[in-house]
C-alpha cells in the first residue's frame, strides 16, 4: 500500500496543510517514501518524491498522460494546446510548433529581445523604486508579442498581461474546487471568465488577420497558419489554443525566472559584482566580436556608438549568450530554486506499475520540480544559491527538471533561457538594484511559482550615461 502522511482530516484530507504552506507540505513528503498518497478535498493523488520514478513518469508519456486537476483547469483558458494536449495529439502539434523555435528563428528573435530589454532598462530613473515583478512581466509580454505574434497590437498590452496573470492565479484556485462551484457567478469567477473571453477574442482576431494575409513574418502565428502536414492544416481554434498556451507559459516563465535571479543577486552582492564584470567584459569585446550574437543588449540605452553594435546576428542559439556563462548559470540556478512549474500532474491512461506499486487507470500522479530540486541527495546544500554548481554540468543529464524531461520537454526552453539571460545582462549592466527595506518578498505558489511584488531601488552604475527610454 502506498503510504499516506499523517494529519488527514475527514472530507478535507490534507487540504489544510497544503493550503497553509504548499511548498513546505511538499517538502515534508519524501520522508514517507518515493510515492506518497495524499487527498486534497475531493481530489486524491499519488505524489512522486523520487527522481528516477519522476523520470519514468515523464519518459512514459503514453501511460502517464497529460491530465489531472492542474491541467484540467489550465485547459479552461489555454484550450488543447501543446502544453496541455493529451498524448494522442502531442506529436502532431509539436511538428507544427517546433519550427518556430529552431535555432535560426531564435537568432532572429534575439534582436527583438535585446531591444525590449533596452526599453525596460531605459525606462527607470536614478533612485527610483520599482516593482520588478510588474516591470518584468510587462517586458516579457512585450517581447513575446514582438517575436512570436508580431501582429498582436501593443494597445492594451498591460491589460493582456494582467488577464494572463489573473487566469494563472485563478486556475490554481479553481483546481481544488469542485467544477460546479467554478460555474457559480461569484465575483472571482466572473473576473476569470471575462479575462478569458477578452484574450480568446484578441488572439482569434489576430489569427483571422494572418489567414487573410498569410505572409511569413518569421513568427509563431505565421508558422502555424502555414503549417500543412499531408494536406491537414490547423483550424483557427487550434492556432488560437497554441497562441494562448505559449503566450501564457512564455511570459510567466521568463518574467519569473528573471525576477528571482535579480532577487537572489541582490542578496549576494559578491556574485552580482561578478555578473556585472562578466557583462561589462562581454560589452567591451563586442567592439571586435559580438559575443552576445545580437547588438550589445544595453547599447542603445547607454549611448554606445554604432560601430560597436554592427555585428550580424549569429546563426545559432548558443551564440546569443556567448561570454555570459556566469549570467546563464545564475538564471539556471534561479529556475532550480524557484521552478515555475512547481507542481504538475499526469493521469494514468491504463493500469500500470510505478516503483513497487500498482496504479489503476485514471490515477492522478503529481510530480514537483521544486520538491526534487530542494533534496540534498540531488543538490548538496539545496537551499543555497550557488551558480557554481552548474560549472561543467549538462542540465539535461542531471537531476534538474525545471523545463521538464522526456518527450514533452519544453519546446521553448532555449527561447526562454536566452531572453532571461539577455534581460538580466541588460539590467545588471545599467543598474544596481537593492531591496526596498520593509518590503517582504513572497513566493506565490499558484499555477506557477510566481514572486509577489518585489520592490527594489534602482541606482545607476557609476560612469554610465543617462539611459533614456529606448524605443
Amino acid at each position: 500500500m502506498i503510504p499516506r502522511p499523517p494529519g488527514g482530516l475527514p472530507l478535507l484530507g490534507h487540504l489544510v496543510p497544503f493550503l497553509r504552506d504548499p511548498l513546505a507540505f511538499l517538502r515534508s513528503l519524501p520522508r514517507y517514501g518515493g510515492l506518497v498518497q495524499i487527498r486534497l478535498g475531493p481530489v486524491s493523488a499519488v505524489v512522486v518524491c523520487d527522481l528516477e520514478l519522476t523520470r519514468h513518469v515523464l519518459r512514459e508519456d503514453r501511460v502517464f498522460d497529460k491530465g489531472g486537476f492542474l491541467f484540467e483547469r489550465v485547459r479552461d483558458f489555454a484550450g488543447n494546446g501543446l502544453v496541455t494536449c493529451p498524448h494522442a495529439d502531442h506529436r502532431r502539434q509539436r511538428r507544427y510548433v517546433q519550427p518556430a523555435f529552431r535555432a535560426d528563428r531564435i537568432a532572429r528573435y534575439t534582436e527583438v529581445m535585446a531591444r525590449e530589454a533596452r526599453r525596460l532598462a531605459g525606462s527607470w530613473s536614478d533612485g527610483q523604486e520599482v516593482d520588478i515583478t510588474a516591470e518584468l512581466s510587462l517586458a516579457a509580454g512585450r517581447s513575446l508579442v514582438s517575436t512570436l505574434f508580431t501582429r498582436l497590437p501593443f494597445t492594451g498590452l498591460q491589460e493582456t498581461v494582467d488577464d494572463f496573470v489573473l487566469l494563472i492565479g485563478g486556475s490554481y484556485r479553481r483546481m481544488l474546487l469542485p467544477h460546479r462551484l467554478n460555474r457559480i457567478p461569484l465575483p472571482a469567477n466572473r473576473r476569470y471568465d471575462a479575462a478569458r473571453t477578452r484574450l480568446v477574442r484578441l488572439v482569434d482576431e489576430v489569427v483571422t488577420a494572418y489567414r487573410a494575409d498569410p505572409e511569413d513574418r518569421g513568427d509563431l502565428v505565421s508558422t502555424l497558419v502555414a503549417a500543412d502536414a499531408g494536406g491537414q492544416v490547423l483550424s483557427n481554434a487550434e492556432v488560437t489554443d497554441q497562441v494562448m498556451t505559449i503566450f501564457a507559459a512564455g511570459f510567466d516563465t521568463i518574467a519569473n525566472s528573471t525576477v528571482w535571479a535579480l532577487h537572489l543577486l541582490a542578496q549576494h552582492p559578491d556574485i552580482a559584482d561578478r555578473v556585472r564584470a562578466e557583462v561589462d567584459a562581454a560589452h567591451v569585446r563586442a567592439a571586435g566580436v559580438n559575443v552576445l550574437g545580437v547588438n550589445a543588449p544595453e547599447a542603445d540605452a547607454l549611448g554606445v556608438g554604432a560601430a560597436e553594435t554592427a555585428a550580424t546576428p549569429a546563426a545559432g542559439t548558443s551564440a546569443s549568450v556567448d561570454g555570459l556563462e556566469l549570467t546563464t548559470r545564475v538564471v539556471r540556478e534561479a529556475v532550480r530554486l524557484y521552478s515555475p512549474g512547481w507542481l504538475l500532474t499526469r493521469v494514468t491512461a491504463t493500469d500500470t506499475e510505478l516503483g513497487a506499486h500498482r496504479l489503476r487507470e485514471g490515477t492522478t500522479v503529481v510530480y514537483s520540480p521544486y520538491l526534487l530540486h530542494r533534496q540534498s541527495a540531488l543538490f548538496p546544500d539545496p537551499d543555497r544559491f550557488d551558480p557554481e554548481r552548474w560549472v561543467g554540468v549538462h542540465p539535461q543529464r542531471g537531476p534538474f527538471i525545471g523545463f521538464g524531461a522526456g518527450p514533452r520537454r519544453c519546446v521553448g526552453e532555449q527561447f526562454g533561457m536566452t531572453e532571461s539571460v539577455l534581460l538580466l545582462a541588460t539590467i545588471m549592466r545599467a543598474w544596481r538594484l537593492e531591496h526596498v527595506p520593509g518590503r517582504t518578498v513572497r513566493e506565490l505558489p499558484l499555477a506557477t511559482l510566481r514572486p509577489g511584488p518585489v520592490w527594489m531601488r534602482a541606482t545607476r552604475r557609476d560612469g554610465l550615461a543617462s539611459t533614456g527610454a529606448a524605443g
